[in-house]
């Protein structure tokens, strides 16, 4: 799989937790009721839920993707904190 699918799957996981919340006819509503609470309320903490299921599988992808396309383009694995890479290129 080449990194720019692997980042269309990252877009693609994050996708359901950016726009379900903002989908406000979706759970604009009170029944059904879960334990006494009103759709709207126990939906929202499902959503966190769902959010979190799908960032992190998300954040594991992006990190090895990014990884891989460090070493790609002759960098370290992992940044080094301190900027070298930009001032040798500057030179």
């Amino acid at each position: 799989m080449t990194s720019r699918r692997r980042w269309i799957l990252v877009a693609a996981l994050l996708a359901p937790a950016v726009v379900l919340p903002l989908w406000v006819p979706l759970y604009d509503r009170e029944d059904p009721t879960l334990l006494g609470f009103p759709f709207y309320y126990w939906f929202q903490f499902l959503l966190i839920v769902v959010a979190v299921a799908l960032t992190v599988p998300a954040y594991v992808l992006a990190k090895g993707v990014d990884r891989a396309e460090r070493v790609a383009h002759g960098l370290p694995p992992q940044p080094d904190g301190t900027g070298a890479h930009r001032d040798e290129s500057r030179r």
